[in-house]
């Protein structure tokens, strides 16, 4: 079911309702005054002025939005909304230029409120992945010069993990050292998968760790063998380089991961992109811990 513009402007038309959703998906439906020294059925009003709620009877006011995403915004909350809507209604993402003039703000307060929402779109399920699992590297950024891939200079190494019909998770490293990749792979793959990766030599000890691995040699031209191959997170890699050239243009080493996020994030939604935006707000109303 589509998610379409003149859905969302009915359903936050304005500031209050926007308060009312985050209440909602914070506290959910508050008949009892927390307060210990009131503790009777209530109703919260809204405080005007104020992103609050107060008790009917004691005062006790709820701010939904501390600790989320808006604590410390001064901008409107239907437009953190409307950016949320837009950054989940793209394919290819949307550039903090695009931000600026839809939204009415600085360039400085769509460039923050961007990296926010995907700071957002970060958070991972601990659930390992299993069944069948593609595992590869990209080399993202730097020169567009010389080497292309491994050993390519100025680029930044993104380690991609996908389990086949389900979920990503992608991880800046530092290096593809065995002592970076092994234990990231440990962590985020169940012992039972089968692994699927090309032939290079630091992906070779998973065998001896307990997991079916399988490899395909591109270095001979050989992409597929059965249902070995590593065709998911290509194609995963290939939409997140076209997409940073495409709407970013560039993006620096530092702010590479929350990108990265913000691209796995829609990969692991894309069975139901109808409700991408009400799947992230529903991460406002608990923030998990990162994974690997």
């Amino acid at each position: 079911m589509k998610f379409t513009i003149q859905d969302f402007r009915k359903r936050f038309p304005d500031d209050d309702a926007c308060l009312r959703e985050v209440l909602r998906l914070r506290f959910g439906s508050i008949t009892v005054c927390p307060y210990e020294d009131c503790g009777k059925e209530t109703r919260f009003h809204r405080v005007k002025g104020r992103r609050c709620f107060e008790c009917q009877w004691c005062g006790y006011q709820v701010y939904p939005t501390k600790g989320t995403i808006f604590e410390k915004s001064s901008t409107p909350l239907q437009l953190w909304f409307y950016a949320i809507y837009l950054m989940t209604a793209t394919r290819s993402g949307v550039s903090a230029k695009e931000l600026q003039r839809q939204l009415g703000v600085t360039y400085k307060t769509a460039w923050r409120m961007a990296h926010e929402i995907r700071t957002l779109m970060g958070r991972r399920s601990l659930v390992q992945l299993r069944k069948r699992v593609e595992i590869d590297d990209a080399y993202i950024g730097g020169v567009r010069s010389g080497l292309r891939g491994r050993g390519a200079s100025g680029k930044t190494i993104v380690l991609g993990m996908v389990q086949r019909k389900g979920e990503i998770r992608a991880n800046v490293v530092p290096n593809l050292h065995r002592s970076t990749v092994l234990p990231i792979v440990t962590q985020t793959v169940k012992k039972s998968a089968k692994i699927s990766t090309d032939e290079y030599t630091t992906y070779a000890p998973l065998t001896q760790l307990g997991y079916r691995h399988k490899t395909v040699e591109h270095g001979a031209g050989e992409y597929v063998r059965g249902k070995t191959h590593t065709q998911t997170i290509e194609g995963f890699w290939s939409q997140l380089k076209r997409s940073i050239s495409g709407t970013h243009v560039w993006v620096s080493k530092q702010h590479l991961q929350r990108y990265v996020d913000e691209f796995a994030f829609r990969f692991n939604q894309r069975h139901e992109p109808g409700e991408m935006f009400n799947v992230l707000l529903s991460y406002l109303a608990q923030p998990a811990p990162r994974a690997c």
